[in-house]
């Protein structure tokens, strides 16, 4: 994978911003009085890999103005080493604009962990191309990936339309388009048509696709072999068999990814991946992985993967570095991964939890 020199940003990923708050001790929702608070969202949560690495990222957001959240949220983005660019939005009153609020319980042994995301009047809905000079950002100071992700580019038709835009700007300048589908059957009620079109012109642009089997079955209606008997095994073959038709819709593509997660508890998981460069394969088995909060793991799997891309290394260590930041995603109560050091990331994926002193 080559990626253009003299850049100024390692990454840029568009996205909408929110707070994610959490049930203190792992308690229910519903019985819960004492809750943390976090800034959140999916896309910046693959780049806190990259970040937290001492790579440099960018994300293009909007906020809203005067705002003790957006102030939150800023101060974290600092904290997490992430650039921001962005208007502020005027709220516009008590029915105006404000940022998403997701509430999410951790679950504990056999009770799930329960999501209730709330993104009514969020301020990221108005994202568009105007909001940011595009030109300057990708042509003269340069970017070498540009990440996007199907939450985003399904938040609202002005979103999807700054998603696409992105995908032909960063194409020009020579950026290299990674795009996790992240398809979510409510985001894409009454949109269908629309969305797959959409989906379709970023997946044809882009040089790296990611998502599962039924990322790409309902995102673009590309059909894969019928299931076998649903052990891992023939989940791989199963796989194998759709990106191959994937590749026939949009060959630009060189590198597939996904993720296989079996849940044995809340508690823990069967934590594995795979890829595709070019003609050959490299999977990861699953491994039992203990977890703290199940959410981010995908997305920390996907920093993980393209700081590997970005350093140069070879596929095989693209996907064991990439399996060992989702691994140590879910290991946090926070929805991203944090990791101190490369050395770090290599000792979770070696197994090696004994103390460091």
């Amino acid at each position: 994978m080559k990626f253009r020199e003299n850049s100024k940003h390692d990454i840029i990923v568009p996205t909408s911003i929110g707070v994610r708050i959490i049930p203190f001790g792992r308690q229910p929702v519903a019985v819960s009085n004492l809750y943390e608070m976090y800034s959140t969202s999916a896309e910046t949560n693959v780049t806190n890999v990259i970040a937290s690495l001492g790579m440099n990222a960018l994300v293009l957001t909007k906020f809203v103005k005067d705002s003790p959240i957006a102030a939150f949220i800023k101060g974290e983005l600092r904290k997490r080493g992430l650039k921001y660019e962005g208007p502020d939005v005027d709220k516009g009153g008590p029915w105006g604009f404000r940022h998403q609020i997701n509430i999410a319980d951790s679950g504990f042994g056999v009770r799930r962990p329960e999501v209730d995301n709330d993104r009514a009047g969020e301020v990221g809905l108005t994202l568009c191309a105007k909001d940011f000079d595009l030109e300057r950002i990708f042509e003269k100071e340069g970017c070498k990936i540009l990440h996007l992700s199907g939450l985003i580019a399904s938040l609202s038709p002005s979103t999807s339309e700054f998603c696409v835009e992105l995908a032909k700007v960063a194409k020009k300048s020579g950026s290299v388009i990674s795009f996790d589908q992240n398809y979510r059957a409510s985001m894409w009620e009454g949109r269908e048509k629309e969305l797959r079109e959409q989906f379709s012109e970023i997946a044809s642009l882009s040089d790296i696709l990611i998502g599962n089997e039924e990322d790409f079955q309902m995102v673009y209606g590309i059909e894969g072999p019928e299931a076998g008997s649903g052990d891992v095994s023939d989940k791989v073959e199963s796989f194998k068999g759709l990106i191959g038709n994937v590749k026939k819709s949009f060959p630009n593509a060189e590198i597939f990814a996904t993720t296989f997660r079996s849940t044995v508890s809340a508690n823990q998981h069967l934590w594995g991946a795979m890829i595709s460069v070019g003609d050959e394969w490299y999977f990861e088995p699953q491994r039992p992985i203990d977890v703290l909060d199940r959410i981010g793991g995908g997305d920390g799997f996907v920093g993980g993967l393209l700081y590997s891309m970005l350093k140069g290394w070879e596929p095989e260590k693209w996907l064991r570095f990439g399996w060992a930041t989702g691994a140590l995603a879910v290991a946090m109560f926070a929805d991203y991964s944090s990791p101190e050091s490369e050395e770090q990331v290599w000792s979770i994926y070696a197994g090696n939890a004994r103390v460091k002193r």
